[in-house]
């Protein structure tokens, strides 16, 4: 494909993450990485030399005015996520919006940000990459078609050990800096709450969520989520504890069993599927750079102008549910959300 019709991407930040989005542009043909923006001219000069991007700027606003951008992503601190996506909707040189998860640091303020996105016509999108593995639209499917019969319960984890507390430092990395947007909820257990979210089809009725501390975030999460007709999720998450990262789907007819259900670019996936009274089949899922398909899904909405999988409101109500979670941290209550739509 000529350069000229290809879809243009410029990245707002140069974290470990935007390695992940450079990868997934330099992978599609259908895209060109064409610059890149950050506030630190040596990370800046690192990242482009090593991504071999000539468009390098310390300044979005000269980006966004010289570049003649598709597609802006937004790989910053979660605490710059609305200042930076209004920047850049408001500038109404993009089409769309990538923003990286989670989306917002609450939910007034993707409020904010959906609003400022809809006034100026950019389409915005959360980045949560697991919703565009071939397993995860698999185990939707299967549960959306009453192969498990009707979904009771759902649990999940995504734990990892952090080492001695002691290293969990502020200034050591930016998911122990509640300053930058840091926390087990925001950086490990929004997983564990889209999922639930998307399989259930719905948002949870009621929280509950109890914390470990640490020097100044929440440390390890453990959250009890109710849904419509009494279906349940439960959660843990968080670097105290050793590596687990699987989900079960439970029904009335069966179970699904994801391992690994997240960060498993490189390596097989399974998925097993326990029936009543039948032998457990497992289907297998190779190596799959999410970000490509994440990103590959963003083009096509472009194109074809047919709607993202995460919708702005999803992504509100995405944080509301995190709202919850810390009011029912700082409280010690259950926080009752009613029914939303969305």
């Amino acid at each position: 494909m000529s350069s000229e019709n290809k879809i243009r991407v410029g990245l707002v930040g140069t974290g470990g993450i935007s390695r992940s989005h450079a990868h997934a542009c330099q992978s599609l043909d259908r895209v060109e990485l064409c610059s890149v923006t950050d506030i630190s001219e040596q990370a800046l000069t690192a990242f482009c030399e090593n991504f071999e991007v000539e468009n390098r700027y310390l300044d979005l606003d000269q980006m966004l005015e010289k570049e003649d951008l598709d597609i802006a992503i937004i790989c910053t601190w979660g605490v710059l996520h609305r200042e930076v996506s209004n920047q850049i909707a408001q500038s109404q040189k993009v089409k769309a919006i990538l923003c990286e998860k989670p989306f917002a640091q609450d939910a007034a303020e993707a409020e904010d940000m959906v609003k400022v996105a809809v006034e100026n016509g950019v389409m915005l999108a959360e980045a949560f990459k697991f919703r565009h593995h071939p397993m995860h639209l698999k185990a939707k499917a299967m549960t959306d078609a009453g192969d498990l019969g009707e979904v009771t319960t759902i649990r999940s984890t995504f734990c990892m050990s952090g080492g001695d507390a002691s290293n969990r430092k502020p200034k050591s990395n930016w998911r122990f800096d509640r300053a930058r947007g840091g926390g087990a909820i925001f950086d490990l257990g929004c997983y564990c709450i889209h999922h639930a979210r998307f399989i259930f089809g719905a948002d949870p009725t009621r929280v509950y969520a109890t914390v470990q501390m640490g020097m100044d975030v929440d440390d390890a999460v453990y959250a009890l989520l109710t849904f419509p007709n009494d279906a349940t999720a439960q959660l843990s998450f968080g670097w105290r504890s050793g590596v687990a990262h699987y989900a079960e789907i439970c029904g009335s007819e069966g179970m699904l069993r994801l391992e690994p259900v997240w960060n498993n670019e490189n390596q097989v996936a399974t998925m097993t599927h326990y029936r009543t009274g039948s032998k457990a089949e497992t289907l297998e899922f190779g190596p799959v750079h999410q970000f490509v398909n994440q990103l590959d899904h963003l083009c096509d909405c472009l194109d074809s102008g047919q709607p993202h999988r995460i919708s702005p409101q999803n992504s509100i109500n995405q944080m509301k549910v995190i709202d919850a979670c810390y009011e029912s941290i700082l409280t010690g209550n259950v926080v009752d959300l009613g029914e939303t739509q969305g």
